[in-house]
């Protein structure tokens, strides 16, 4: 178990716990929750070695394997199967002592070294790297692309990946949501029930934190508070205990007011001093009871849209994608990613997007914000639409280098150019003041947003959207980097707003709170989608679960006599060549996996030991050439659509 008692911790002169007391027990799952700045992050670094308390007393047991995401962007040219496969730090230290042991004569210790490798799971390593990757959203034709090929969020999905990949009995996972879709997000939360060790979890999705987590870490005051139940449970028990207080504490301040009365009135009459003096030792004995000082609560709204058109808009016969990059050949078609889609959006609708990772979601939402072009088709628009867009990426709009107060300046002249300013106003103080009410204060305005969080901002974007009055609000993903209190802002602003929502979104407490109906972009088109999220989870758990197992299918393939395996399903045999290389893997696969196996067999058997280096180097040597077989033959059964 993990025990901290009476440990005080600092970072700089800031004190982050005093007097912390509290036991995390082996299996629990921790959700770890409080204020931003509130120290987190940093009892995360005290559990992970990183910072170590000033006082008091941390214990974790030393044998403990620890697994965390690895928060530094990976820059390598390795495939991303081999990436993650390199987070089993068990397997990896199999691997380099088979290297050690094969440089020396010490043939107990090749055999040894021969018998971990084996035992930390080599024959099937890059399988379970693969089922990680696919159920973080990544593609079959992806799993051995170079890392560095990847966005920035798909890199950190691998980093997750490579975490979860790791055997351990500690799991830390701060933030793991950020940079997943809804269909990556349902997928971990089913692995993450299923994990045997000790999970302590930070995030701000509430429904995230209801379903993976049993116990509840609130750092409040400096102090450690432990809840038993989940987030919901805990925001019960702490309504409960906070209403406790804030009742004791009038009580008390009823009974001092008493105390001092009798004490002003009596303490100069002499019949009464000694009654006085009493309670004025009543009352330095008495131990105070700390007002109630609830968390700062942050609160915006939409202001009433200066017009409505209805429709707001139409899709005719609409296609969404990428065009051909300016290097391609002439004559390259584009990306289409979702075609003939034919859709009105109304007044006053709630819509929210869903469909799995790579479907096309963000691309119809870019398209309506007029970030990109139709590729065919209509899209017509009502008189006046203004539209109000929220980025997946923050940068997509906002530059590093400038202020909030220039980005709001930058705005107004926009705007203003275009004729689109509705009655705001637009004087400099007017704008300081109403960046005021999204917490840029003071100092704040002149700060380059580059050096900001990822939730300030977040905040600014909503800011530059709220003041430019829109009547449709494009957000696609906005809860990323928001805190709970922010979100819970959010949610309650947009239930306000009387214009038209279309919402791309993980955070399912904000569907649910916002959205009253559904849209699914799937397999090249947009649909109603006839269910409540409750179902639209159920069919993505349904999908991962296919997903695993063709992987695992494909997986156990290749060991199968080359007569006993399934041919994968061709495009009308229009690829012969394919075909023909194909089966070539798979007899070249059959026979190794039958030397393999005998060479595992004559290891087992007590082999005089000059022979155990020779047959411990050509079991290596199959293995290496087997991994390699696997990866060309998932390749090829993809492109003849296996």
């Amino acid at each position: 178990m993990i025990t901290l008692k009476n440990v005080t911790l600092r970072r700089g002169a800031k004190v982050l716990l005093d007097g912390a007391t509290v036991t995390l027990n082996p299996g629990e799952k921790v959700g770890l929750v409080g204020r931003n700045g509130a120290g987190k992050s940093s009892l995360f670094a005290l559990f992970n070695g990183n910072l170590h308390e000033d006082s008091g007393e941390y214990y974790i047991p030393p044998q403990w394997r620890m697994g965390q995401v690895a928060q530094d962007m990976p820059e390598t040219e390795q495939s991303a199967t081999d990436f993650v496969v390199e987070g089993d730090t068990v397997l990896t230290a199999a691997r380099e002592e088979v290297s050690a042991a094969e440089a020396t004569d010490d043939y107990d210790r090749m055999a040894h070294a021969y018998m971990e490798l084996h035992d930390a799971g080599e024959h099937d390593a890059p399988a379970r790297a693969q089922a990680l990757i696919l159920g973080l959203g990544f593609k079959t034709q992806e799993l051995d692309n170079r890392v560095n090929s990847f966005s920035g969020g798909w890199r950190m999905r691998l980093q997750l990946a490579r975490a979860l990949m790791c055997p351990s009995d500690l799991l830390l996972l701060d933030e793991p949501t950020n940079h997943l879709d809804l269909d990556a997000l349902v997928w971990l939360e089913a692995w993450l029930k299923k994990y045997e060790g000790t999970m302590v979890v930070i995030s701000h999705d509430r429904e995230f934190l209801d379903a993976v987590t049993d116990v509840t870490l609130h750092i409040d005051a400096a102090k450690l508070v432990r809840y038993g139940g989940n987030y919901s449970k805990f925001e019960d028990m702490r309504a409960e205990q906070m209403e406790l207080q804030q009742n004791a504490y009038v009580k008390q301040q009823d009974k001092i007011a008493h105390l001092q009365k009798f004490i002003a009135r009596f303490k100069a009459k002499a019949s009464k001093a000694k009654q006085a003096q009493s309670r004025v030792k009543a009352l330095d004995r008495m131990e105070k009871i700390a007002p109630l000082l609830s968390e700062a609560d942050f609160t915006f709204e939409f202001k009433e849209p200066a017009n409505l058109p209805n429709p707001m808009l139409s899709m005719s016969g609409a296609s969404f994608g990428y065009p051909p990059p300016e290097d391609a050949p002439p004559g390259t078609p584009p990306s289409v990613i979702v075609r003939n889609v034919n859709r009105s959006v109304l007044a006053g609708q709630r819509i929210g997007i869903l469909g799995a990772n790579g479907q096309g979601k963000s691309t119809l939402v870019k398209t309506i914000a007029r970030e990109l072009k139709a590729l065919s088709g209509e899209i017509t628009e009502g008189k006046g639409l203004n539209i109000g867009y929220f980025a997946q990426q923050e940068l997509d709009v906002l530059r590093p280098a400038d202020t909030p107060l220039e980005h709001m300046i930058r705005l107004v002249k926009e705007l203003g150019a275009a004729g689109k300013i509705a009655g705001q106003a637009t004087r400099e103080q007017d704008l300081r003041s109403f960046l005021g009410t999204f917490n840029f204060s003071g100092d704040m305005v002149k700060q380059a947003v580059g050096s900001m969080s990822g939730g300030e901002k977040a905040r600014l974007v909503l800011c530059m959207i709220v003041w430019q009055r829109p009547n449709l609000l494009l957000l696609d993903e906005p809860t990323n980097h928001l805190d709970l209190a922010t979100r819970e802002a959010l949610s309650m602003a947009l239930n306000e707003f009387e214009g038209t929502v279309m919402l791309v979104s993980h955070d399912r407490a904000l569907l649910r709170a916002v959205c009253d109906e559904f849209w699914m972009v799937s397999r090249g088109g947009v649909e109603p989608f006839d269910g409540d999220l409750d179902d639209y989870q159920r069919y993505l758990l349904d999908e991962a679960r296919r997903q695993r197992e063709e992987a695992k299918e494909a997986a156990k393939a290749p060991a199968k006599p080359a007569a006993s395996v399934a041919k994968p399903k061709t495009k009308a045999d229009t690829s012969p060549k394919t075909r023909k290389e194909l089966d070539q893997v798979e007899a070249r696969m059959a026979t190794l996996n039958a030397e393999g196996a005998a060479l595992e067999g004559r290891l087992s058997s007590n082999p005089h030991p000059s022979e155990i280096g020779e047959l411990g180097r050509k079991l290596t040597a199959v293995n290496e050439e087997l991994r390699s077989l696997e990866d060309r033959w998932l390749n090829l059964s993809t492109l003849l659509g296996g």
